[in-house]
């Protein structure tokens, strides 16, 4: 029961200083309460109302009986041998589930949020994809996912990627006032270089992303050479074909002055010939961008990666490549925390 009546308080993780400012007003408070409020959830990363003490106790008492801070409970974690990897399962108030990781690098801390429930893109290489799509996340739900991880980390997040569960930009609006959450100088601040946004290839978000001027980094997960496999392999190809990405890419550029990062992943047998890696070279040429080669995270038996000697001779006919070229080994694949592992089957909590 208490569980129930926590449920249908609102959350107030996802909301703006604006809206923020507009509540106390609403409830005849000083609009710098409202700062106050921002301030206590995104810089301080409060997560109960009543440790607000700079706010008067009678008006943290009449927010307890309608707000709450968290969007989202966490129902599970586990951590890689490694433990440098951890994996969360979040439960939305409405019961369903999604996943999100939290990564140590050396230096370098960032965490992966989903931005649906599911995905409805159908990517064949990519466990998300079985889910089929359910929802789209809220602001809180993406936004409260970092919170959640910062509080867990023993260190400070440096980068946040949008490369969870969904397609980001079919949950635009929401995914960039996250984004705006997360970069905001009163809150928690992490610069807009250190976010990254990426995107299956929804053509047109990424020509919106570009004429409204984000800061903020953007990937495109390319995974194939020609329309032919990448069609069977990523279906939003046969809608966005690979000419119409790749301008829709350069009229990025040329709007942003920005790099791009293509995600290339290596299947064996299916994109990792010679002949593609010669082909992504020519397909990419003529476009100030970087490609991120990630040899490919199973989740069950419908592909495999490539062997070691195999993505060696992939890599070495992209030696003469006009882009930079890193190869990313995907971390946590032994939790089925890695690029394209993410699912939650069954939906919801019970």
């Amino acid at each position: 029961m208490n569980n129930e009546r926590k449920s249908k308080k609102v959350p107030l993780t996802g909301m703006t200083k604006s809206e923020f400012e507009q509540m106390c007003v609403d409830y005849d408070e000083p609009e710098f309460r409202g700062r106050q409020l921002f301030h206590w959830i995104y810089a301080q990363k409060e997560r109960d109302i009543q440790e607000m003490d700079n706010l008067p106790k009678k008006f943290r008492e009449t927010l307890m009986k309608k707000y709450r801070v968290p969007s989202l409970e966490i129902a599970e974690s586990s951590t890689s041998p490694s433990l440098k990897t951890t994996k969360y399962l979040f439960k939305i108030s409405t019961g369903e589930k999604i996943e999100s990781v939290l990564m140590e690098d050396g230096g370098r801390i960032t965490v992966c949020l989903s931005t649906q429930v599911g995905c409805a893109l159908g990517c064949t290489f990519c466990a998300t994809a079985k889910m089929g799509f359910q929802k789209n996340l809220t602001v809180g739900e993406i936004v409260d996912q970092f919170l959640q991880l910062q509080n867990a980390s023993k260190h400070r997040v440096t980068n946040v990627v949008f490369m969870g569960m969904g397609e980001p930009f079919l949950n635009y609006d929401r995914v960039i006032k996250a984004a705006e959450l997360l970069n905001h100088s009163e809150g928690v601040h992490l610069g807009s270089g250190k976010i990254t946004i990426s995107t299956a290839g929804v053509v047109s978000k990424i020509i919106r992303f570009a004429d409204e001027g984000w800061k903020f980094k953007l990937a495109i997960s390319l995974n194939g050479t020609n329309d032919k496999n990448r069609s069977e392999i990523m279906p939003i190809n046969k809608k966005h074909s690979i000419n119409d990405l790749i301008s829709a890419a350069c009229y990025y550029h040329d709007k942003s002055k920005s790099f791009i990062t293509f995600e290339y992943v290596l299947i064996r047998d299916v994109t990792d010939s010679m002949t593609d890696a010669r082909r992504l070279k020519i397909l990419l040429k003529d476009i100030p961008c970087k490609v991120n080669v990630i040899p490919y995270n199973s989740f069950d038996d419908s592909y495999q990666r490539p062997d070691k000697n195999r993505i060696t001779k992939f890599l070495d006919e992209l030696n003469s490549a006009s882009f930079t070229v890193t190869v990313r080994w995907s971390r946590g694949t032994d939790i089925n925390a890695g690029c394209g592992q993410l699912s939650v089957m069954g939906g919801s909590v019970t």
